[in-house]
């Protein structure tokens, strides 16, 4: 007999670095939710992202859909963290000519 009060789990899981995953991958929570937002079905993100199952990316989008200000905090302060260190290996002086190296020994 089916149980309507069976509980699922939801499939996330955060890493070492504070990092939200969707269990068993390294796909971020912060990817599926911006491809949700951009438009994307589960059925598509499923397409592009192999190591996601379906039944997984319903759950983590009706996680996030009734979660929307945790998630939002959570990937504001994501944003946040990656400007500062973007900042940071911006203002690095061996980063200067970088690219213009990268791009020299490309040529050659």
């Amino acid at each position: 007999m089916l149980s309507a009060a069976a509980v699922e789990p939801i499939p996330l899981s955060t890493d070492p670095d504070g990092v939200i995953r969707v269990a068993g991958t390294r796909v971020t929570l912060d990817t599926v939710v911006d491809a949700f937002m951009t438009g994307a079905s589960p059925e598509e993100i499923a397409q592009d992202f192999p190591a996601l199952h379906l039944d997984d990316l319903y759950a983590v989008i009706t996680y996030y859909l009734r979660h929307r200000g945790e998630v939002d905090t959570y990937l504001r302060e994501r944003q946040t963290r990656a400007e500062a260190i973007r900042r940071t290996v911006e203002a690095h002086p061996s980063q200067t000519g970088l690219r213009d190296r990268l791009l020299a020994r490309l040529a050659s």
